[in-house]
Formats: C-alpha cells, structure tokens, sequence
C-alpha cells in the first residue's frame, strides 16, 4: 500500500521529471528556468485577459471567463493537489527550478488570488450588466416582482423541491461527503423555541446543515416568457428553504464548493483486468481530499472556520467568491438565440481534392491531403472512417482513441465496420484523464461488436493519432494512412485548432502498420524509418535534428528552427535549445501555454524568441519546422516537448514530404509568427506582453487570415 510519501514522490517524478534528467550545468543554474506551474497562470492569465478584451462580443467574453475557471478547476484538482501532497509528505525535492513545493504554492496564491478579483469585477461590473443592457438580465430571488416570485416558486416546487436532500451534522450525521465541485448551500437549522444571546433567534446546539445543488437542473431559472431572464437556482433555492426545514429556525445560507484531489496512481503492472481496475479508479476519484474551498462573500467566519476544518484544509486554502459561482454554469446564456453577442460562425470548407474526387480513396491515391481544422471540415475524417466501414474491398481498420466525446460517429463506423466482418481493431487509451468514464463506455460497446479492444501499454498513456485502412485493390493490399495533431473527436476538433493528413507513402504506412503490431501484439520495434515514436526516439531524435541546425550555425550557414506545441518543460530539449542559441540558430518557439525557457537571456537564449496565441480556438496543433541548409523539413505531430510526453506517453511525430504542403505549412507557421492581434510575447522574467500593431503596421490575426483562406 502506498504510503503519502511515496505516492507524493511518485507524483513529482511525474510531474517535474527524475532528477537525473536534469543536465548537470542547469542543475547548478536553475534560474535559466521558469517554474511550470507559474507559467501556467500565466497562460490562464492570457485567457482571462481574452475575457477582458472589450473587442470580443459579449457571450464570447462570458466563455473566456468559464474558460478561466474550468482551467483553475483542473489546474487545483491536478498540480495544486500534487504539491499539497508533497508538502505534507515531507519531501523535500525542489522543482527543476529550485522552488520547493511549500513556495510554490505561496507564490500560486499569491499571483492567482487577484486574477480572481479581476474576473469577478469583470463579471459583475461589466459583462452581465452589459448583457442586461441587451435585454438578457440574470437577478437574484430578492431583486425579481411578485410575478417573477411566483413563477420561480412554481419551478421550485414542480423541478426542484422533490430532488433535494437536506443534510444536517449533529452526533448521529456525521458531516456529509461534499462530492467534488458540487455546488451547496451552508445553513444552521435549530428549533425555535428559544433564543439565545450569541446566535439570535436559534437555540443552543444550532447545527450546521447542507443543501446539494442538483446537478441535472440548470444553474440559471428563467423567469419570463422569453427565456432572456433568469434567476440563480441557489438563490431559488435559499429563498425556499423553510421548505427542508419545516417547523425550524433557518439561518442565512451561503454557497460554497470543495475541490478534491483528482490525480491518482493506478497499478497497472499489478491489474489483472485493467478495464474493471480502471471502473474503481473512476469511483475512486470521487472521494479524493479535499484541495480547495470556495465561500460565498459574507459567509460568518464561524462558518467557514467550521468548513475548513471538517474538509481538514488551511486557511491559505480558502478562496471566497463575491458573485456567482461556478461560471461555466453562466454558459447555459450561449445557447441563445443572439448571433449579435456572439462569434460569426466559421465557414467549413472541404480540400478540393476530396469534393472533386467521387471516391475517396482514389482521391487520397492522388496526393497527400492537408486538413487544417478547424477551418477544415472534420467530415473528411469521420468520412474517410465511415467511408471504409462501408466500402466492400475494405478488409481492415486500425485506429487509436485518446478522447473521442460521448456520441462519436468514428466509434459508431468502427462498430459498423466490425458487424460488416471486418477485421478492426482499437486502441482505446483508458487513462485518459476526465475522459475515463466515457472511454469505458466505448470500450465495452466496441467489444462487444466484435472490436479488437486493445487497452495501451502498461505504464504508457497512448496520446498518438493515428488511423490506418487496408482496402484491396485487384491483388494487391493498399493502405491508406490518416496521422493528426488532435483527437477524433468532431466536437473539439470545432474549437481546436490540429492538423492532420491524409497519405498512402508506403515507408509510413509500413510505419504505421509495426507501430500499430506494438500497441496490440508483444511485438518490439525500436527503429521506424519515418516516425519518430516516444519513449523510444522521439526525444532523442528532436535533440539530433536541433544539433544538426547547431552544427550548421557553427559552420558558418544559415541556420532556423520554428516549433509550435502546447508546453515546453523537458529540460533535455531547453538545453539543447540555449546550445543552439548560443551557436547562433534563429529560434521561434510558439507555445500557447507552459513554457520553462526563458528567451533573451545574454550569452544563452538571446537568439530565441517565444510567443503565445491566444485566441478564438484552442491552439493544439504541433509543428515543427528546420531549415537544414535550405533542405526544409517541417514534422506535425501529437507531441509537446514534456517530459510526461516524451517518456511517459506514446507519441507520433510524422514527417510532411510533398514540398506543396510543406510550403503551406510553413506558411502557417509564419501567419503565427506575425500575428499582432492574438499574439504575447514572452519575457525573460516569466511575464508575457501583448504584441502591438504598429502605427503604420498592418494588423495580421492568423486564425482569422485562415479562416479568409478558406472562404476565399
């Protein structure tokens, strides 16, 4: 059994990498890093800032603010959990930055608490008094008119009152478990029949009892006929709670919400049946420690003295919200009908390619074909897998699922296809995190249609994009080949921002085929001719191509390397960029979140340059680009230069060989690297600063100018 101790040095390694990965000259330099958890507020900082950004219509405003929280959520149940528990495990390991745990999450409070400020002055002093201006108006159960009243009471009574469960703690109800990110209600309930002095209008041994949220009614009450008012379900609520107390003196109530602790070990090594250890795993999430406490303004401080303790937290662990909580919940106003407060909808397009060509294949036959969601239709995946489910002369279909959202159609044609009497087999990654649920799901239906359901590899998350079809063709097996930055999922692939091709290259395709024999058989292969496959070289294989640009650079030749990803933290890769520096290669790194290097710095990183793009969607897509002495190569991939990437994940990065796309996609590259609207730029102290148009510069916003490609 896992003691605290091991199980917070086990989470260290996880997150900070081993100490041994350190390179010894950064071990004694660590201020040549900035601390990843630090970097990541300052990512959730650009999101907020989004939110703030008066050019953004108003329901878009609304979405960055949930989107700020939703990060914090997981960012709290995730790493802030993860030092907790490394503090009170006593070890005392320092980041690769040289923070120790305790300091980090001094600082993270420090920073984060007023982030928190500026979003709710932004929420209640700007966006919804805005959005009343526009005719939506959300108003607490006191602010509404007798006929409001009324009919909110009648909601009440008809769709609330019947779910609701009041709980209150006294010797024989014990404080109740407080599920992970409920909303609830605080009160103290005692009998009426005598007052006291220091609790007027309740009786000695008032006690404290709790309201749970149901989570299956929407957080916002409509109150018109319209649906553009609302009142908040647990003002509705605390207005009607004599309704769980009959015959009892109720005191004020006040919201509150706990987060847990969501990150947890499983023994694979010593799981007989992964998928049923995996089903305890998900239950087990629900009981993880509490992280983090959320009160409502004006809670009596008895009363939050009283929750921090039952929850066994600090003080420095209580955040208090003056406004409405859980602003995710406010997303519910997006599914209006007001196109004027929101986004223009994209304009999908289809490669022509693939609209001139009436069959698929023939067409994929043709030429590798670039995707570039989600500008481009996610209908071309979901068509060339349904597609091959159907096609008669389809014999096989291979596949690797890392999140694939609850009504998948990929899924749903993989089913088909199995039912067809084709051969199919899925990797379906169970580990991956808040998907684990769904991914169960799928998994079981997948087998039970006669799917080969493969479950990873032991120790390994499988994080690769990866789709492979055998179709026959006269006498002869073709294989066709669709390798991506981002997941099948047709929901996310709305608002990320991934690459992907389509290709028949026969090194890939074989490629593919060893790699795919790995994932589902014992079958070992430690070399690909294309691919670059973590853990076994992908990191290995980065750092020659960033020697060889050094090398370059030392001759005296030209030398550059362009690399977009999610999150920079595998010191490895850092060091191997400062040596590149140094020798005097060009560096644009474009990373939309974490990043540990610091750019600028003299004699070590001043030839490197770091921006963040932050915008209307989610950057995801990996691409890296080196010149090699005017031989351009440019590589797409699922992988981000992290440790937990390149060690602890299978992750595929594929080369781009037609120079058409490689053009494009340097094209892309260099839209990024010029946009002045969505753009920061990265300081060498840790901070990011707006990238500003100049007087006579013209405005360029990448994701817009692709969006105009497209509909051009």
């Amino acid at each position: 059994m896992n003691t605290a101790a091991t199980k917070a040095k086990q989470k260290e390694r996880r997150t900070n990498g081993k100490a041994s990965t350190v390179p010894r000259n950064l071990r004694k330099q660590r201020e040549l890093l900035i601390n990843r958890e630090l970097s990541w507020l300052e990512f959730n900082r650009r999101v907020l800032e989004e939110a703030l950004d008066h050019r953004h219509p108003l329901l878009e405003r609304l979405k960055f603010l949930a989107i700020f929280s939703s990060n914090l959520d997981e960012f709290f149940m995730i790493r802030v959990s993860g030092l907790q528990e490394t503090v009170a495990a006593g070890v005392t390991e320092l980041s690769p930055d040289g923070m120790t745990a305790a300091q980090q999450l001094t600082e993270i409070s420090v920073r984060l608490r007023p982030m928190l400020d500026a979003q709710m002055r932004c929420l209640n002093l700007d966006i919804l008094p805005k959005l009343a201006d526009e005719g939506v108006v959300i108003r607490a159960y006191d602010e509404l008119s007798k006929r409001e009243k009324k009919a909110a009471n009648d909601y009440f009574l008809e769709n609330v009152f019947p779910i609701l469960t009041p709980q209150a703690v006294d010797p024989s109800h014990p404080f109740p478990y407080v599920s992970n990110l409920s909303l609830n209600l605080g009160l103290m309930v005692a009998s009426p029949r005598k007052k006291t002095a220091d609790a007027p209008g309740l009786v000695k041994g008032s006690r404290f009892a709790r309201v749970k949220l149901p989570p299956i009614v929407p957080k916002l009450i409509p109150i018109d006929d319209k649906g553009t008012s609302f009142t908040f379900l647990g003002s509705l609520i605390a207005a009607n709670i004599g309704a769980l107390f009959p015959h009892m003196k109720t005191s004020h109530c006040y919201l509150f919400r706990v987060t847990r602790d969501a990150d947890h070990d499983i023994k694979e090594d010593e799981a007989s049946d992964l998928l049923r250890t995996m089903q305890q795993h998900v239950r087990q999430l629900r009981f993880g420690d509490a992280v983090r406490l959320e009160v409502a303004a004006g809670m009596p401080a008895e009363m939050v003295s009283y929750l921090t303790q039952a929850l066994e937290l600090g003080k420095e662990d209580v955040y208090t919200v003056d406004g409405p909580f859980n602003i995710p919940d406010l997303m519910q106003l997006y599914d209006l009908d007001r196109p004027d407060l929101k986004d223009r909808p994209l304009q999908l397009t289809t490669p022509a390619v693939l609209r001139d060509n009436k069959n698929f294949f023939d067409a994929i036959k043709s030429q590798d074909i670039v995707l570039h969601h989600p500008y481009t239709s996610y209908n071309a995946v979901t068509s060339f897998i349904s597609g091959a489910a159907t096609d008669p002369d389809v014999v096989a279909i291979k596949i690797c699922l890392y999140r694939t959202g609850r009504n998948s159609p990929i899924v749903k044609a993989l089913i088909d296809a199995a039912e067809k009497g084709k051969q199919v087999a899925a990797l379906v990654e169970l580990k991956a995190r808040f998907d684990e649920e769904s991914n169960i799901e799928w998994a079981r239906r997948l087998e039970q249609a006669g799917v080969h359901v493969v479950y990873g590899i032991v120790g390994l998350k499988t994080h690769c994009k990866l789709a492979l079809v055998v179709r026959r063709e006269g006498k002869t097996l073709q294989q066709y080949v669709h390798l991506a930055t981002g997941n099948y999922n047709p929901t996310t692939s709305r608002i990320y921002t991934d690459i992907g091709i389509f290709t028949t290259d026969e090194a890939i395709a074989q490629d593919a085929t060893n790699l795919f024999n790995s994932l589902t058989g014992f079958s070992e292969f430690s070399e690909y001719d294309c691919l670059m496959v973590a853990p076994l070289n992908l990191r290995k294989r980065i750092i020659r191509l960033i020697k060889r640009e050094t090398a370059q650079a030392q001759a005296g030749r030209p030398a550059k390397i362009i690399a977009k990803i999610n999150s920079l933290t595998d010191v490895a890769i850092v060091r191997a960029l400062y040596n590149a520096s140094q020798a005097g290669v060009s560096i644009d790194l474009i990373v939309r979140g974490i990043c540990t290097l610091r750019p600028g710095l003299a004699d070590v990183s001043i030839n490197i340059r770091v921006r963040s793009i932050v915008g209307r969607f989610l950057e995801h897509s990996r691409i890296f680009y080196f010149s090699n002495n005017g031989k351009e190569e440019v590589y797409l991939g699922s992988a981000d230069w992290m440790y937990r990437n390149l060690s602890r994940r299978v992750e595929l990065v594929f080369p781009v060989k037609e120079p058409r796309l490689r053009d494009h996609l340097k094209a892309v590259l260099d839209a990024y690297l010029d946009d002045n609207v969505n753009a920061r730029e990265l300081r060498a102290d840790g901070t990011y600063v707006r990238v500003k148009c100049g007087e006579n510069e013209k405005r360029r916003d990448a994701q817009a100018e692709f969006e105009s490609a497209v509909l051009a």
